[in-house]
């Protein structure tokens, strides 16, 4: 049976070669992740200025951040931001300077900032989630520019360089008939691309069959690709057409390519050299008009050094290569994929007006430390394991006003997450960010439910002091409020109980937060959603 597919127009990015790439210079960007408009994830800001020792001022009112391919964009426009802008200068070695006033935007790297911070290479070259007002978070990392204009998007969602030079190469590669092999991770999207290449190619009307070679049984799998005649083998009742003749003026995609038994590699190489099959139990071949596409995730020189794959075959399949990068190593096509796959999954629910909001006001829909969760994550699983953990995020958060990870997520998403890169204190004379307030760093594991709550009380329910207090980092304090079912949030609180506990303290706001016991901020974002300013706090 031939299994046909079409492009999902979620995913990819890759480093192929064999193709001129384009003159490019690097330069620090800032990409969106998560904003109170869930659309702008994935819009860039090019720091431009600091590669000739400029800087850029970043407030609510500019610079623009642009979508993807598009001239025009938007500031971040988020009120909750200072007016004072966030200065980032040249750092030593190709970095970056962050420089926060303490009476500007409140900004976090996983702790508060303020004063200076450098950035190195190495970090951007990682990646640093940058957390704003507790409510935009963005990716200052690397990006390449290209000199010459970007390549057709495709239909693929992501505007990273990765995903950029992958579109490149189908463009270079999909017009002509020679064998394409597709490397990469599994999850990467190597059949996407495939079947990208297919739709560009002059063979697009023709049929695509997608064939995984792993899961052919081995005594079966000559028969499947090339077809078998009626008493063939035991078991042969009627004669077999196979997967090349069902792909006739078409393409066929191979994955797992490295899997293939020994006696069909033979074959392969055979029709790779003559362009014709020959059927089990078949006298003659018969001609075949197919463009192959192959895929594998394992290292097939390490395969050829072992005896399991055949180095000829390697060399005919490999006419031209494309290589797809992990998604740990595209960090910035995070916010859009997440995006992607969450519109899908409410799309599916009737609920896809939840992520039609203009509001620059409203409180993000993926709240900041999940989406700072996504980003340190690992992904092994890479694209395919982030559209299950969003599906599993949409369908868990069913009726609630914003996304909430169940703990099993929250430990998995943690225990995952790949090492943050060392920052280093600016050489400056401003000041520098401050270590934690505590002498000593614990574990947010040995923290016990009591000590939270007694820490929160004690501190206002500031959850910065809290964390200072109980020596671990703020956003450990979100985690360990989310998953304790002692404690609620301002987003848990009905807009009933908020008007009558406003009343009742006649509009004082710390009393509101005593009584509540929930975040201050978080509290005064609920009221001005619901249209009330609470009243300024009482002198003496």
């Amino acid at each position: 049976m031939t299994q046909k597919t079409f492009l999902d127009e979620s995913t990819l990015a890759g480093r192929g070669r064999r193709g001129p790439e384009p003159a490019l210079r690097v330069v620090p960007a800032l990409t969106i992740v998560s904003h109170p408009v869930p659309g702008r994830a994935g819009e860039r800001l090019l720091l431009e200025a600091l590669a000739s020792g400029g800087e850029v001022l970043l407030s609510r009112n500019a610079p623009d951040f642009m979508p993807p391919g598009k001239a025009l964009g938007l500031p971040l426009a988020a009120p909750f931001l200072s007016r004072k802008p966030l200065r980032l200068t040249q750092g030593r070695d190709g970095g970056v300077q962050l420089h926060v006033e303490a009476d500007g935007t409140p900004v976090s790297v996983g702790q508060a900032v303020e004063g200076v911070l450098e950035l190195g290479p190495e970090a951007l070259a990682a990646g640093v989630p940058l957390e704003l007002a507790e409510r935009i978070v963005l990716l200052l990392h690397l990006e390449e520019v290209e000199l010459e204009p970007e390549p057709e998007p495709l239909g693929m969602v992501g505007g990273g360089v990765a995903l950029r030079r992958v579109r490149r190469h189908i463009a270079q590669v999909s017009d002509l008939d020679v064998p394409v092999l597709i490397r990469g991770e599994t999850g990467t999207g190597k059949e996407l691309v495939a079947q990208a290449i297919h739709q560009q190619s002059q063979r697009r009307n023709g049929p695509f069959i997608s064939v995984n070679l792993g899961a052919l049984p081995r005594e079966l799998a000559a028969a499947e690709l090339f077809g078998a005649q009626k008493g063939a083998y035991t078991g042969a009742t009627r004669d077999r057409e196979g997967y090349f003749r069902a792909a006739h003026g078409g393409t066929l995609f191979l994955d797992e390519v490295g899997e293939a038994p020994p006696e069909v590699q033979v074959m392969l190489l055979r029709v790779l050299e003559t362009g014709e099959v020959f059927p089990v139990g078949a006298s003659a071949p018969i001609a075949t008009d197919v463009r192959l596409i192959a895929a594998t995730d394992a290292h097939l020189e390490a395969r050829i050094d072992a005896g399991h794959f055949k180095a000829p075959l390697l060399h005919r399949l490999a006419g031209y290569e494309v290589h797809l990068p992990p998604l740990r190593e595209r960090r910035e096509d995070i916010g859009p994929l997440f995006l992607h796959f969450a519109r899908e999954e409410l799309r599916t629910l009737g609920e896809a007006h939840r992520l039609d909001s203009e509001d620059p006001r409203a409180e993000p829909w993926l709240p900041v430390p999940l989406a700072v969760r996504l980003l340190r994550f690992g992904w092994p699983g890479n694209v395919r394991q982030l559209r299950n953990v969003t599906r599993q995020l949409i369908i868990g958060s069913r009726g609630l006003p914003f996304l909430r990870a169940e703990p099993r997520l929250l430990r998995e998403l943690d225990s995952g997450a790949v090492p943050e890169p060392a920052f280093t204190v600016a050489e400056a004379s401003e000041p520098v960010t401050p270590p934690p307030k505590s002498a000593s760093r614990r574990k947010p594991s040995d923290i016990t439910e009591p000590e939270l709550i007694a820490a929160l009380r004690d501190n206002a329910w500031d959850f910065q002091a809290a964390a200072d207090q109980l020596g671990i980092p703020r956003p450990s304090v979100y985690d360990l409020v989310d998953r304790s079912p002692n404690i609620r949030t301002a987003g848990d609180l009905s807009p009933e109980e908020i008007l009558r506990c406003h009343r009742e303290c006649q509009g004082d706001l710390e009393a509101m937060v005593r009584r509540l016991e929930v975040s201050r901020r978080a509290l005064s974002r609920r009221l001005k959603e619901l249209g009330i300013a609470p009243k300024a706090p009482r002198a003496g």
